[in-house]
C-alpha cells in the first residue's frame, strides 16, 4: 500500500516548527468522522454475554469481512524500529508483515510519527492484503495538534483509522477515570493545550478489561480518531475488539509479532 497524499510522508529532516505545521496541515486534512464503506457491526461479533471477539465462531472467516491491521513498533537499538503489522479478518490472522526503517530522532512528545512513521509505512508497503481499518499503538487526535501517530500515517494512506495510547499525552478527562467497570468510557476533552476548540470531545479513556476485585485493577486505555473514524466509533471498535485482555486484538497481537519480528531480524 503505498501513499495517498505522498506531501505528509514524514520527513525527519525537517526542523520542529516545520513538522508541527506539517501537522497542523494534516489535522485539517484529517476527517474525524465515520467515513468508511463497511459495516461497524461487522467487524466485530459478541462471542456471549460480557465478552466479545473479533469474527463469527472459530474459524468462520468471511472474504467478505473487513480487513483490521494492527500496528505496533520495536526498537532493534537506537538508531533502527521495526514497524509489525497484522492483518485481520473475520478473527483470523491473514497476513503478518514487518519492515525496518532508521530512527532519525530522538523521541519527542508530539512528534512520534516523525521517529516511527518511516517504518511503518515501510511495513504497509509490504502487505499483500487491503486494509479497511488500521488499529495504530499510539494516539490519533488525542494530540497537541490533533495529529498523533494515527491521524499522520492514516491521512497519509487515506485508511480509516485510529488509535490506542496506554497513557494520556493531552486533553482533559470528563470524569474520574480510576476503578472503571469494564466497559465503561470517559470523554477525553481538549483543553488549552489542544488546537482543537476546548471542550471538543478528542478521544475516549476506554476500560477494556478490569479485574472483580478491589486489590487489584488495570487502567484504561486512550482511543482516538485516526481519519476517517469518529470518536465513538474508534471507543466501540476498542471496545468489541477486546477478547480478554486489555489490548484490542489487533494491537495485541501487532505488539506480540513487534518482538518476535524484532528477534528475526536481529538475527
Amino acid at each position: 500500500m503505498e501513499p495517498v497524499h505522498p506531501e505528509f510522508v514524514p520527513d525527519a529532516s525537517l526542523d520542529r516548527e516545520a513538522m508541527e505545521a506539517l501537522q497542523r496541515d494534516i489535522a485539517d486534512r484529517a476527517v474525524f468522522a465515520d467515513d468508511f464503506a463497511f459495516d461497524p457491526a461487522g467487524v466485530c461479533r459478541e462471542r456471549d454475554a460480557g465478552q466479545q471477539r473479533l469474527g463469527d465462531a472459530a474459524g468462520e472467516a468471511s472474504a467478505d469481512r473487513p480487513v483490521v491491521v494492527g500496528v505496533d513498533q520495536a526498537f532493534l537499538d537506537d538508531d533502527r524500529a521495526v514497524s509489525a503489522l497484522v492483518a485481520m479478518r473475520g478473527g483470523e490472522v491473514v497476513e503478518r508483515v514487518h519492515a525496518v526503517a532508521p530512527t532519525e530522532i530522538p523521541y519527542i512528545p508530539g512528534l512520534l510519527s516523525f521517529r516511527e512513521g518511516g517504518a511503518i509505512l515501510a511495513g504497509f508497503r509490504e502487505l499483500s492484503v487491503d486494509p479497511d481499518l488500521a488499529v495504530f499503538d499510539g494516539s490519533g487526535r488525542i494530540h497537541f495538534r490533533e495529529a498523533g501517530l494515527a491521524t499522520h500515517v492514516g491521512v497519509t494512506l487515506d485508511l480509516p483509522s485510529f488509535g490506542i495510547a496506554k497513557n494520556l499525552l493531552c486533553g482533559e478527562p470528563e470524569a474520574d477515570t480510576a476503578g472503571l467497570a469494564a466497559g465503561d468510557r470517559v470523554a477525553i476533552a481538549a483543553d488549552a493545550d489542544v488546537t482543537a476548540p476546548a471542550g471538543t470531545t478528542i478521544g475516549y479513556a476506554v476500560q477494556t478489561k478490569q479485574y472483580d476485585s478491589p486489590n487489584r485493577h488495570v487502567n484504561p486505555v486512550y482511543v482516538s480518531p485516526g481519519h476517517r473514524v469518529s470518536a465513538e466509533t474508534a471507543a466501540d471498535f476498542a471496545l468489541a475488539c477486546t477478547a480478554g485482555y486489555k489490548l484490542p486484538e489487533p494491537t495485541r497481537r501487532a505488539d506480540a509479532y513487534a518482538d518476535e519480528a524484532k528477534d528475526i531480524v536481529g538475527t
